[in-house]
């Protein structure tokens, strides 16, 4: 089976940001928290790569912890998603056209009606503005994302002759979800969490530049362009960098996702061979 170009290029991409992150637990180039004020504004070169901001703090080391909050908000936010929503989307299907599908499903419109950003605002009303406000808010929109997608795919399997025989050996509805639907809507799941992983890193630099999201001192990819947004006419590399990092991740997790599209669905497969 021939991998995707699409997934070998978006994994490379992310895989980079990734590391980034990783790495960035045991060192970075400077420290993220110290301010050098003689070193403020200073254009990228041999010594920081990427220039330094109006506090004197290193873009680059910025960039790197900046990944590591970006990602890990991205990922609970997503796991949450399919945590909640994969579970109801299969008893929603288990169930179609019952009273439980109907709640479901009209729990969904509810959610969708409003935006990750109107639901953050109102948490952050509530308990103030932090990461954890962030991932609470794009994970509640993340869970009619993958409840709709769960029930579509598994309203289409529940019809099958297999899933037919399932029931007439004696197993239950919620036994032939587990052990036979969620299997083979899998793939489903896998390619919309790469969807939603990367709109997960523009929510939370959305939040971010709007001081909703991750607070100071921890570095952040939407607060650094919020924080050049008055210094970009002499100091262009503030939102250059953390820009291009937002541009790139995102593609490499968009580009994953065709990838994978293209990798586990079968009708593409044959189609392309």
């Amino acid at each position: 089976m021939r991998v995707p170009r699409t997934l070998i290029i978006g994994a490379a991409l992310f895989g980079m940001f990734l590391a980034a992150a990783l790495l960035s637990y045991l060192w970075t180039p400077f420290d993220v928290t110290a301010l050098d004020i003689a070193a403020r504004l200073r254009p990228p070169g041999a010594v920081h790569w990427f220039g330094t901001d109006h506090f004197g703090r290193d873009i680059f080391s910025m960039i790197m912890v900046g990944a590591r909050t970006s990602i890990a908000v991205a990922i609970v936010a997503v796991a949450i998603g399919i945590g909640i929503g994969t579970p109801l989307g299969l008893a929603a299907a288990a169930r179609h056209g019952g009273l439980l599908d109907e709640i479901v499903m009209r729990g969904n419109d509810l959610v969708f009606a409003f935006p990750s950003l109107v639901i953050a605002i109102l948490i952050t009303a509530v308990f103030g503005p932090s990461a954890l406000n962030a991932i609470i808010a794009i994970g509640i929109f993340n869970i009619p994302v993958f409840a709709r997608i769960a029930r579509s795919g598994a309203v289409s399997l529940w019809t099958l002759d297999y899933i037919l025989a399932a029931r007439v050996a004696g197993k239950g509805r919620l036994r032939i979800s587990i052990e036979h639907i969620l299997p083979n809507i899998a793939n489903l799941l896998i390619v919309q969490g790469t969807i939603q992983f990367s709109l997960g890193i523009l929510a939370e630099a959305a939040l971010s530049y709007v001081g909703l999201g991750a607070q100071p001192p921890t570095p952040s990819w939407g607060r650094m362009l919020a924080d050049s947004q008055t210094m970009i006419s002499f100091a262009p590399h503030m939102a250059l960098f953390p820009g291009l990092a937002i541009v790139l991740a995102v593609l490499g997790l968009n580009l994953m996702g065709d990838g994978l599209r293209d990798l586990l669905d079968p009708h593409l497969r044959r189609w392309r061979q």
